[in-house]
């Protein structure tokens, strides 16, 4: 938005440049001007009109640059905000880490015959934890053909040149 303002301020500026180059205006003679190989005249009226549409495309330009200052500032003051919102939640956080490792060494150890609760979330009367990882016997796995080589790190592979 800056860069696109900051254009339209030039372009107004490059046409208020052209126009004051222009020694053979006068009062009674129609101003012309050459651009990209056409000449344009304009009357007085025409002339006047053109000035104005000059000075709302200056205007237009200073209104989209300071918005998008606007803009910019609004979302580095919300960045710092929450960059320090941040920092302060790390803080708490960090001082409720220390008294909660304070607490802890404060506390007596528990004594080792506690009463350790059973976990058994397949409800088959074993501990879930002294269980081994295979599969559930009621579970069907489907078996992988041996030809399939989706291991990574093998080095064998064919077409590898080893």
């Amino acid at each position: 938005m800056i860069v696109l303002g900051l254009l339209l301020i030039v372009l107004a500026g490059a046409a208020v440049v052209a126009v004051s180059w222009d020694e053979a205006a006068t009062v009674a003679t129609p101003a012309s001007f050459t651009v990209f190989d056409q000449t344009i005249h304009l009357s007085q009226l025409e002339f006047f009109f053109a000035g104005a549409a000059t000075g709302a495309l200056f205007l237009l330009g200073l209104t989209v640059m300071f918005s998008g200052m606007r803009r910019s500032a609004t979302q580095r003051r919300r960045l710092r905000s929450s960059r320090m919102e941040a920092r302060d939640r790390v803080t708490r956080l960090e001082e409720e880490k220390r008294e909660l490792e304070r607490k802890l060494m404060e506390t007596p150890v528990a004594p080792a015959a506690a009463a350790v609760p059973v976990v058994d979330r397949d409800r088959d009367v074993v501990d879930d934890r002294d269980e081994t990882t295979a599969p559930d016997p009621r579970v069907e796995v489907p078996r992988q053909h041996s030809t399939d080589q989706l291991v990574a790190g093998r080095h064998g592979r064919p077409g590898n040149g080893r």
